[in-house]
């Protein structure tokens, strides 16, 4: 019996719904298991169609290119429906609340992603849906993204657990994942950030209670040396403003480009990562991004497989 006829007729209380808000909210195993959902997808082993007669609100008050196709593809191929809104579709954009959109919306839908600065909106509207919220990122967390990454580093060069990756750059909204993904993938993280930009210091410590091995430098040489995988990101994203504005954050990060004098420091089989958009020439030159190394595309191909893990899993479909 679907949600809106068991409100009506007084139907037995549902399950919690399967939010998938950050990887600090899983343990490994359950993380290991949207994973391998995701792999099933990529090569096809899964069962024909699976989300069929399901629709998804996909949400977008940031602009997106990699969210909203891969995300719109990706249920597509899996046999559900998606709608897609930005705010200025939506009466959340005119003032209504999270908590009554979440309401009407889980009487039509099966699942709901939202993409936004806010990351109280999202809690907010995961907190009153009663069924499936999915993070597409905040201002503070893309746990997508990581699902991605984690999925093309071991596809690359096999088991994350034990290896060591090197963050160079802004401690923003995707390094803070990361240091999520350290804690339940087992991975040691290595950070180099000015430290105006450090990633906050209640996550790291967060992660090393979690058992983390999170190391923060100001020096990108010390966090590149040996690692497996380097990334970086943007300069100017989410918080575009802080610390003086555009420009001044370029100078500031300039000693942080991902070069290839930088990558010379990491491991002779490092492989390259960046979420995209990227900015050739700024965070990162194009001799690194387009060159052997570099697994930028394959791991933007991802972010449509480990979704559809994600979805899966949250729709109990997998």
């Amino acid at each position: 019996m679907s949600a809106v006829l068991k409100s009506m007729t007084g139907g037995a209380a549902q399950a919690a719904p399967r939010h998938f808000l950050e990887l600090s909210d899983f343990d490994a195993a359950t993380l290991r298991q949207m994973l391998d959902l995701a792999a099933d997808t990529k090569r096809g082993a899964v069962a024909d169609k699976p989300l069929a007669g399901k629709t998804i609100a996909l949400i977008f008050e940031k602009p997106s290119t990699r969210t909203r196709v891969s995300f719109e593809v990706g249920i597509h191929q899996l046999g559900g429906h998606a709608i897609v809104l930005s705010s200025k579709d939506m009466q959340l954009g005119r003032g209504e609340s999270a908590a009554d959109t979440a309401k009407v919306l889980s009487r039509y839908v099966d699942a709901i992603m939202l993409r936004t600065d806010s990351v109280a909106k999202l809690r907010e509207l995961a907190e009153h849906a009663t069924v499936p919220v999915i993070n597409g990122l905040t201002d503070v967390s893309h746990p997508c993204q990581l699902m991605a990454d984690v999925l093309t580093f071991e596809e690359h060069r096999g088991p994350v657990a034990g290896q060591t990756i090197a963050w160079v750059g802004d401690g923003n909204n995707v390094a803070q994942s990361f240091i999520q993904a350290a804690a339940r993938f087992g991975f040691t993280l290595r950070l180099a950030t000015p430290p105006e930009l450090a990633p906050p210091a209640q996550l790291v410590d967060w992660a090393r209670r979690e058992g983390a091995t999170i190391e923060l430098t100001s020096d990108p040489v010390a966090a590149v040396r040996g690692a497996r995988c380097v990334v970086t990101d943007t300069w100017v994203s989410m918080s575009d403003e802080k610390e003086g504005g555009p420009t001044a954050r370029h100078n500031m990060l300039a000693p942080y480009q991902l070069n290839a004098a930088l990558l010379q420091h990491a491991a002779a089989d490092a492989i390259v990562m960046h979420c995209l958009p990227a900015h050739r020439g700024e965070e990162i030159t194009a001799e690194v991004i387009d060159g052997p190394q570099s697994v930028v595309f394959d791991e933007a191909e991802n972010r449509l497989h480990a979704q559809k893990g994600v979805l899966l899993w949250a729709l109990g479909a997998g």
